[in-house]
This record gives structure tokens, C-alpha cells and sequence, in this order.
């Protein structure tokens, strides 16, 4: 990018020249214009006052002639008005001539706003000088920059040049390792197929095993001697060395045997031996039977085990929660007091239990040192301990504080509301310490002779 610095003095110097010229023009023009309107203007003042004469005149002779006073006055009304409208036109253009001379002052100063624009229009240009040497001052330095970034263009381009032919080989790279992943992928399938082979071939195998076990089982089923030689199978310098014997000698031996038979068949009984056989399956039957009930016998005794534990960790587990809720509950009927259940010394809680009452810290020795009233608490309390373990959705309750006080009534009513939150209770009671801890009231009096009932609910409703 070039940029050519021109003389703008000469262009300057002309363009001030023309504009003068001009503005000289129009100062002339302007100057006759006036000249001209001023001499309209004497000539309009002239006849204005010749008008004004003129009107002076006629006012003069309406005063004489008043005998034709009224044709003469529409006459002198319309020249009247027809002077009037001269006078009109004429101060029009005296109006003009004056706007001419406002024309002339507004030449003036706009002559006077140019020779300031000129002078603007000089500082300008040095300005502009300036600004030029500026611009091609920048002008020299984007071209060191233009050279400095095409060079660095050329370095970015080479290293280009050098990634491409590094992306060329990792292309090629990748080419060869997705053709190996292929291969990989084709012996994979391969194993596969193998492997789904060798399982179906395991398969087949465990089947001719379970069937070969399920023969061997029957074989020892059906001959019970099986089991009982079974130890000497295999074994060198017995009957049943396997690898000794010979199969063609064994023929041998077999057909001499089966004409032996055949010769003693003659003499020896066949009865006699379907009755061995017979009674020999009956015996390895009994046998079986009395396996089959020995089993049946371990098992039942194991069951009997289980159950035993079972029942053990059952009624450890509900004598310790029994005793918890025990002892809670005695304390609530009766504050300052501890009940538990206790094994007697020397047994466990298979044999029984004892109940242990404490007032303060002092355990009582036997329950007969207890009042009536203590002693109803103690077995309300071991009573709803019981049902606490599994709780019932309703529970009846029939004058169980028939023989206490009024404190100890309250306190059952207590006991019902924290431990028994999702039960529900219906109690029958005479005392009013019973009443103000009921949800729901019920009522019976005569009246006039008729029971009636009356329902009363609480105003603060209680679990």
C-alpha cells in the first residue's frame, strides 16, 4: 500500500482565487440591485406624495360641494381606494428595496463567515500536512509489519507443511492399526466360535458324567456288593486288577465257566438261585430302607436343634424386652420403684423366673412384703409388659383400678398414653383419674328411671 504526498498550496491557492472572484461578482450584482431599488423606491415615495396631494385635494373639494355629497363621495371612495391600493403596492416595494439593503448586509457577512472559512480552511491544510507525514510515517511501519507478519506467514506455512506430512503418517498409522484391530476382531470371533464349541463339548461331557454317575448309582443300588468291594478295585493280586487281567483269557475263562454251568445244570437246583436273588434284593432293599431312616433320623434331630436355638434365642429375646418394658412400667404406676425378672440362682431362664421388686434401692426379699394395691400394680404391669411384646390393635379393660387410689389411677392413664400409642383401650372405671385421660367419654346415669348414655370428647385430644 502506497500513498503519494501532493502540494495541495497550488490547489489552495486556486480555489481561493475563484472564490473571491465571485464573491466580487456577487457584491457587484448585489450593489446595482440596490441602486435600482433605491431609485424605485424615490420614484414610489414621489408618488405616494403626490397620492397624499391628491387625497388633500379631494378632502378639500368634499368639503366644498356638499350638495353632491353623496355621488361625489362613492366617486372619491373608489379612487380612494384605488390610491390606497397604489399606496399598498408602492409601500410593498419600498419593503422590497428595504429587503434588498438586508440582502446586502447578509452578503456581507457571509462575505465576512468566508474570509473566516478561508482561514479555517488554511489551518486545515497545515493540519493536513501533518496528518500526511503521519500517515506515511504509519504507512513505513505497516509495511515493517507486513514484512515481519509474512514472514512469520512463511514459518506458520512451513511448520503447516510439517504437520501435514506428520497427520499423513498418523493416517497411515491409524490405516494399519484399524487392519489390525480388524485381524483382532476376526481371531476374537474365531475364539469364540472355539470357545462356544468347547463349552457345548463341557456340556456334552457333564452330561455323559451325570448319566455314567446315575448308571453307577443304580449299578450300586441294584448290587450292594459293589460298596463292599469297591475298596479293591484296581488293585494289584485281587479279582478286580484291571490292568492284569486280559480280556481274551477272561473269554476263555468265561466259556469254560458257562460249560461247567451248563454240565452242572443237570444237578444243581435254578429255583434255588432266583430265590437267592430274590431274597438278596430284599435284603439290599432293607438295607436302603434302614439308610434312608438313618438319614431321616440325623436330619430330625438336627431340625430338632435348630428349633431348640431358636426357641432359646426367642425367649431370651422376649424375657429381655418383657423385662425392660417391665420394669418401665412399674416405675411409671408406682414412682421410685424398679421391678425386673430374674433367673433363681443355679438354673437359666429355660427353668423360670422370679419377679424382684426394689423401693428405693432396696430389693424386697419376697412379694408377700407388698400391699394389695402394690401387688395389682406389679401384675398389671407384668400383664401389659406381655402385650407390649406383641401389641393388639384393642384392649378391654374392666375396673383395674377398682383397688387403688386416685394417684395411681392417673398413673395407669399415663402408662396407657406413652406405651400403647397405636392401640386403642376401652376401660371401664369408676374413678375420675381414669376420666381426664380418655380420648372419648362415655357416660351412664338413670335419669327418670332410664339408663342413658352421654358421649364426651376431650378438648385436647390424647394419644
Amino acid at each position: 500500500m502506497e500513498l503519494k504526498s501532493y502540494d495541495l498550496s497550488q490547489f489552495q491557492s486556486r480555489a481561493e482565487q475563484n472564490e473571491h472572484h465571485k464573491l466580487c461578482e456577487l457584491v457587484k450584482r448585489i450593489e446595482q440591485e440596490l441602486l435600482e431599488a433605491k431609485s424605485a423606491a424615490s420614484e414610489k415615495q414621489l408618488l405616494y406624495e403626490e397620492c397624499i396631494t391628491t387625497v388633500s385635494l379631494l378632502k378639500k373639494s368634499i368639503c366644498k360641494n356638499t350638495n353632491n355629497r353623496d355621488a361625489r363621495l362613492k366617486d372619491l371612495e373608489k379612487k380612494i381606494k384605488a390610491i390606497k391600493a397604489q399606496v399598498q403596492s408602492a409601500s410593498k416595494e419600498l419593503k422590497i428595496t428595504t429587503g434588498h439593503a438586508n440582502e446586502k448586509e447578509r452578503l456581507l457577512m457571509e462575505m465576512e463567515a468566508v474570509k473566516q472559512e478561508y482561514a479555517s480552511l488554511e489551518s486545515q491544510s497545515v493540519s493536513l500536512k501533518q496528518l500526511i507525514n503521519s500517515l506515511t510515517s504509519e504507512v513505513d511501519g505497516h509495511k515493517t509489519r507486513i514484512a515481519s507478519i509474512r514472514n512469520a506467514h512463511d514459518q506458520a506455512q512451513s511448520e503447516l507443511n510439517l504437520f501435514r506430512s506428520k497427520m499423513k503418517e498418523c493416517d497411515t498409522q491409524i490405516s494399519c492399526i484399524l487392519r489390525k484391530q480388524q485381524e483382532l476382531q476376526h481371531k476374537i470371533s474365531e475364539t469364540n466360535l472355539e470357545r462356544k464349541k468347547m463349552e457345548n463339548e463341557v456340556k456334552r461331557m457333564e452330561m455323559e458324567q451325570k448319566s455314567c454317575s446315575l448308571k453307577v448309582e443304580k449299578l450300586i443300588e441294584k448290587h450292594a456288593w459293589i460298596t463292599l468291594e469297591k475298596h479293591r478295585f484296581g488293585r494289584s493280586g485281587t479279582d478286580y486288577d484291571f490292568a492284569s487281567c486280559d480280556p481274551h483269557t477272561a473269554r476263555e475263562d468265561f466259556e469254560k465257566l458257562q460249560a461247567e454251568q451248563s454240565g452242572l445244570e443237570k444237578r444243581v437246583n435254578k429255583k434255588v438261585m432266583a430265590m437267592f436273588e430274590k431274597s438278596e434284593d430284599e435284603y439290599n432293599d432293607l438295607i436302603s430302607k434302614k439308610n434312608i431312616i438313618e438319614n431321616d433320623k440325623t436330619k430330625i434331630k438336627m431340625v430338632i436343634e435348630e428349633l431348640d436355638e431358636k426357641k432359646k434365642e426367642t425367649l431370651k429375646v422376649t424375657w429381655l424386652k418383657v423385662n425392660n418394658d417391665f420394669g418401665s412400667m412399674f416405675s411409671t404406676l408406682l414412682p421410685g420403684t424398679m421391678a425386673k425378672l430374674e433367673t433363681p440362682e443355679g438354673s437359666t431362664f429355660l427353668d423360670g423366673l422370679e419377679v424382684c421388686v426394689a423401693f428405693g434401692s432396696v430389693w424386697k426379699q419376697s412379694l408377700s412384703e407388698l400391699s394389695g394395691g402394690q401387688r395389682s400394680l406389679l401384675a398389671l404391669s407384668l400383664i401389659l409388659a406381655l402385650l407390649l411384646f406383641k401389641p393388639a390393635p384393642l384392649y378391654i379393660l374392666d375396673e383395674v383400678d377398682a383397688a387403688l387410689d386416685l394417684s395411681h389411677t392417673q398413673n395407669i392413664g399415663r402408662l396407657i398414653k406413652t406405651h400403647f400409642p397405636h392401640s386403642q383401650f376401652i376401660v371401664v372405671s369408676l374413678k375420675e383419674g381414669m376420666f381426664n385421660n380418655a380420648n372419648v367419654l362415655f357416660r351412664t346415669k338413670f335419669v327418670d328411671g332410664v339408663s342413658t348414655v352421654q358421649r364426651t370428647v376431650a378438648s385436647k385430644p390424647n394419644k
